[in-house]
């Protein structure tokens, strides 16, 4: 009975190795990719491709386990997630609430190195980011948010809450 089990287990491997998901590979050109609205200096970009960029653009470089599945379900519904919460090559085409929200919560993010997650980080060893780097990362952000808050309206930064449908409540 035990080698039955097996023997399905092992034709159910073999066979879901042929079913594989889309990847986020995107090369080329990024009409609304942050850095056409605000400077990215080559440090931080840097920082960015090793340590965020994989999940958070349109382009994400896949590890060779990528190649295997269930691993490859796995990684592509994290990075679909990633990408849904926060892409930089998406940036310019969020309203400006949300860019702000968003360049404040990398700061938050890094800050209590809840990114990059360490789900990653045991894995892609370089994206483990020192307080040096934290911090650089850090600073770009809070200098977007001030050049945010010198160039558009205070009321324009702030996040419109939806209203609650009646008897939603």
């Amino acid at each position: 009975m035990v080698k039955k089990i097996l023997l399905v287990l092992l034709i159910i491997l073999i066979v879901i190795q042929f079913i594989k998901p889309q990847k986020n590979i995107h090369p080329g050109p990024q009409p609304a990719d942050i850095s056409t609205l605000y400077p990215v200096p080559a440090d931080v970009d840097s920082l960015l491709v090793v340590a965020c960029k994989d999940c958070h653009t349109n382009n994400t470089r896949y590890p060779w386990y990528n190649n295997f599945q269930p691993v490859a379900w796995f990684l592509a519904n994290h990075v679909k997630d990633g990408t849904r919460s926060f892409n930089l090559n998406e940036f310019a085409t969020y309203p400006v609430a949300r860019q702000y929200d968003k360049i404040e919560e990398i700061k938050k993010q890094i800050d209590k190195g809840d990114m990059p997650l360490s789900s990653y980080t045991i894995i892609h060893r370089d994206a483990k980011l020192t307080d040096a780097q934290k911090n650089t990362i850090i600073t770009w952000s809070e200098n977007i948010r001030k050049d945010m808050e010198a160039k558009y309206p205070k009321d324009s930064l702030i996040r419109k809450k939806k209203p609650v449908p009646p008897g939603a409540g």
